[in-house]
């Protein structure tokens, strides 16, 4: 049975180098943004395993190690997964209080955060304090959408690696209009935008969820300096660190009323509309 963090190491082999040439001198937090939600909790786990993995070509994906790592039950293993929920201070704390203990194993202690975006002001603060004082045996991994939706502390004390995102507007040209709507909207307020949303039956949700998570990669492109796309760009020159984090909040916010059954015209005309205040 192969490793569950295989098809990741295909799809993100840039990545998987960095981590594993990483791994003789790993810092103390990590943090993967970019890609998709599978791709960045796949490639925790490899980054866990390839630390903890005694084999002489590490992670090995077969022995005893490995496999409690694959199916989270490493001792030296905590996953707070925030698409599960809200990370709350209070599991922060009881993760903190065993970091002054050495790891079970022969490799350091692994604490991921899958999808950061969900710590609260009290939980991130909490972890913050770790990262500032940091235990030896302990490595923590952030995963996210894109560093702007994090607390600027966080990301300054973490190692970021940006993973490749699929750009669905190349292959899509609806998409790519759509995209080309939403930057003249929240720009002027005016163009098709509200006229397609608003027309009945012309917007399902895995249009919608596109439309996002083209955002979402626009995001990191405005955060690097380097946008490719009219939407990119405008949003590189008209907002500043704290309105791209707002930005991105508004579209996690948006994804999260998708996945339990919202109905995705007024989703995105939601999420447009609050980009254009954040514009304006």
């Amino acid at each position: 049975m192969s490793a569950p963090w295989q098809h990741a190491l295909t799809t993100q082999p840039r990545i998987a180098g960095f981590l594993d040439r990483l791994a003789g001198n790993p810092p103390r937090s990590l943090l993967l943004e970019g890609g998709t939600v599978e791709e960045r909790l796949a490639l925790a786990r490899f980054w866990a395993a390839r630390l903890m993995c005694r084999e002489s070509s590490p992670p090995c994906g077969q022995c005893r190690i490995c496999q409690q790592v694959a199916e989270d039950a490493s001792r030296d293993l905590f996953l707070l997964n925030g698409a599960e929920g809200n990370i709350s201070i209070e599991t922060v704390r009881e993760v903190r209080a065993v970091l002054g203990d050495p790891p079970a194993g022969r490799g350091p202690r692994v604490i991921i955060l899958a999808e950061a975006q969900a710590l609260g002001d009290g939980a991130a603060n909490a972890l913050l304090k770790s990262l500032e004082e940091p235990m030896p045996g302990n490595v923590f991994v952030l995963l996210a959408p894109s560093r702007e939706i994090l607390l600027p502390t966080l990301v300054s004390r973490s190692f970021v690696l940006t993973l490749g995102w699929p750009r669905g507007d190349r292959e899509n040209t609806d998409l790519r209009e759509w995209l080309q709507a939403l930057a003249e909207f929240i720009q002027s307020g005016r163009g098709p935008w509200l006229e397609w949303t608003g027309r009945k039956g012309n917007v399902d949700a895995s249009l919608a969820d596109g439309v996002l998570r083209e955002v979402q990669r626009c995001l990191v492109q405005a955060g690097y300096g380097n946008p490719e796309t009219a939407l990119a760009r405008l949003l590189a020159s008209r907002l500043d660190v704290v309105a791209v984090r707002q930005v991105g909040v508004v579209v996690e916010n948006a994804l999260e009323s998708l996945e339990v059954g919202a109905n995705p015209a007024v989703v995105l005309e939601w999420a447009a509309i609050r980009m254009w205040n954040l514009l304006h």
